[in-house]
């Protein structure tokens, strides 16, 4: 006899607040930690730390703006509900990045633990949102749609387009701190590699 189909539990609108809040904050303090040490990342966040980094401009204000004109993709590929979602936690992400300076402070916070820890809790952040049909915007959500529609892993197309935008880096920041924010696109990609896999998890 084969085995009986899994079952699929739907998420309720307190399972999807919970990850709302929990992800983007997730992401707002691997953000910080990144900023604090000097790192970048991927995606639209690494253009946002670049444009912020060779500017000062505010690196919340960059982060929201860059990543609107994605919203579009979203709303006609994958859903309304995606994308307002998605559009909540990058609102709640910038907002929480940009007063994280005045209630974290790290004393002592060494670039190489700050990339690993950092890329960690933001590929925590992106996981807990993409398993509740949420993203951050911009190339998290090229990469939820490719999975959907091509089967090629989420975790994947976000290593390899955050790698590429850390290595563009090299004309903005020192190369040691290039390597250190290589390690953090490589944790946030492993993450989202080994844990969002098509079919590997049964919530929706």
């Amino acid at each position: 006899m084969s085995a009986p189909a899994p079952i699929r539990l739907s998420h309720t609108w307190l399972d999807d607040g919970h990850a709302l809040v929990a992800g983007s904050l997730f992401v707002a303090l691997g953000m910080t930690m990144f900023a604090h040490a000097g790192l970048l990342t991927g995606g639209v966040a690494g253009a946002a730390f670049l444009v912020s980094y060779a500017t000062g401009l505010n690196l919340a204000l960059c982060f929201f703006v860059f990543s609107l004109p994605f919203f579009w993709l979203s709303w006609a590929r994958l859903g309304p509900a995606f994308t307002l979602k998605s559009l909540a936690a990058v609102a709640l992400v910038s907002l929480c990045t940009a007063l994280a300076p005045q209630v974290v402070r790290f004393e002592l916070l060494n670039p190489w633990v700050a990339s690993v820890l950092g890329g960690f809790l933001i590929g925590f952040g992106l996981l807990a949102l993409l398993r509740h049909q949420a993203s951050v915007g911009g190339v998290n959500i090229v990469a939820q749609w490719l999975q959907q529609t091509r089967g090629l892993r989420a975790g994947h197309v976000q290593m390899a387009v955050d790698l590429l935008v850390v290595l563009a880096a090299l004309a903005v920041v020192p190369p040691e701190r290039v390597l250190q924010s290589v390690v953090g696109a490589v944790a946030i990609g492993a993450i989202l590699t080994l844990n969002h896999r098509p079919g590997r998890y049964l919530g929706v």
